[in-house]
């Protein structure tokens, strides 16, 4: 493998919190992270997110409420959970989501394809989209909703 573990994230939610400990953590651990500022100028962005994925080991895929309006984090998905059934193993973390707001496409997931479904050119790909959010909500994961009160539990004992 390239890279220990590919991230998919919507950065307009976690880019300037979460995801900046998220990253200084894996770096601190000497984990090989791909990050996209490593495409070279000039290279297609698409083709080489899929080929990073492709060529990572471990997929983290950091579900919060804008991920669903994001063409580009579905896209990274959908090539997530093909090679999840091959050999990559995939990892949830469900940040401020619920995880059957995610399986059911409810809440924030919901009015995101309500407005992918406006879209005649993007109809083709709603299904694929829907049925990977499935498949990777039903994968063991972390929920910070879970974390956050188990930590409060274990704090007030």
């Amino acid at each position: 493998y390239k890279h220990d573990v590919f991230v998919t994230f919507s950065g307009e939610d976690i880019r300037e919190n979460f995801g900046s400990y998220l990253f200084a953590a894996l770096f601190r651990e000497s984990v090989k992270t791909f990050r996209d500022e490593q495409i070279r100028r000039g290279d297609e962005i698409m083709p080489a997110l899929l080929q990073a994925i492709e060529e990572s080991k471990i997929s983290l895929v950091i579900f919060s409420k804008r991920f669903a309006f994001s063409r580009w984090c579905l896209e990274e998905l959908v090539k997530i959970i093909e090679c999840n059934k091959l050999y990559q193993t995939v990892i949830p973390v469900f940040y401020k989501v619920l995880p059957s707001d995610v399986r059911n496409q409810h809440g924030s997931f919901g009015e995101a394809f309500l407005e992918h479904e406006k879209s005649h050119d993007l109809r083709p790909k709603v299904g694929r989209w829907r049925d990977a959010l499935r498949e990777a909500s039903d994968l063991a994961g972390w929920d910070s909703n879970v974390t956050r009160l188990l930590r409060h539990i274990i704090n007030n004992e």
